[in-house]
C-alpha cells in the first residue's frame, strides 16, 4: 500500500504535491543584550578547498545570533512572559514585538490552567484576548515601519 503511495507521489506533477513546511511563525523578541547591524550580516564564507564553518556560511540572524553567543550573549528574549496576574482592558500583559504580527501562546492564569491557545497580537488592535480565560493581551511595538522582515 505504501508503495502505491510513494509511486503516486513520485508521478503527480511537481505543483501537485504538498508541501511541508515548520511551524516557524514566531515573531522574533530581540533581547537588547547587542546591536546588529548590517555590516555584520554576510559572513566571509568558505576558502577554496576547504569546508566552511557555520559562523564562516551563516547570514542574517543566524550570523547575528551566532556572534552574539560568541561573546556571551543571547540574541533572542527566550524567556516565557511573565504572567503574574490575569490581563484585563486597564492593566493587560504588555508583549513586545518587532513585528507588527505576532504569535503569542497562553495557557492561563494560573500559568497551565488551560491549553496552549494560540492569539494573533497585531500592533492595530487595542488589545487582543484569549478565548479561553479571557485574558488580555497588549503589544508594545517596539520596531521600526522601516524594517521589512518579510
Amino acid at each position: 500500500m505504501f508503495a502505491l503511495r510513494r509511486a503516486a507521489i513520485k508521478a503527480a506533477p511537481l505543483a501537485a504535491r504538498s508541501t511541508v513546511r515548520p511551524f516557524s511563525v514566531l515573531g522574533a523578541r530581540f533581547s537588547g543584550a547587542v546591536g546588529h547591524s548590517a555590516e555584520t550580516n554576510m559572513g566571509p564564507g568558505g576558502k577554496a578547498g576547504e569546508v566552511p564553518t557555520d559562523l564562516e556560511q551563516a547570514t542574517g540572524l543566524e550570523r547575528q545570533e551566532l556572534l552574539a553567543k560568541l561573546e556571551g550573549k543571547e540574541l533572542f528574549d527566550m524567556e516565557p512572559l511573565n504572567m503574574t496576574h490575569i490581563g484585563t482592558p486597564k492593566n493587560p500583559i504588555v508583549v513586545q514585538s518587532h513585528d507588527p504580527i505576532r504569535f503569542v501562546g497562553c495557557t492561563g492564569f494560573p500559568v497551565e490552567s488551560h491549553d496552549v491557545i494560540w492569539i494573533n497580537l497585531d500592533k492595530s488592535h487595542e488589545h487582543d484576548r484569549c478565548p479561553e480565560c479571557g485574558s488580555v493581551f497588549k503589544m508594545d511595538f517596539v520596531g521600526s515601519e522601516e524594517d521589512h522582515h518579510h
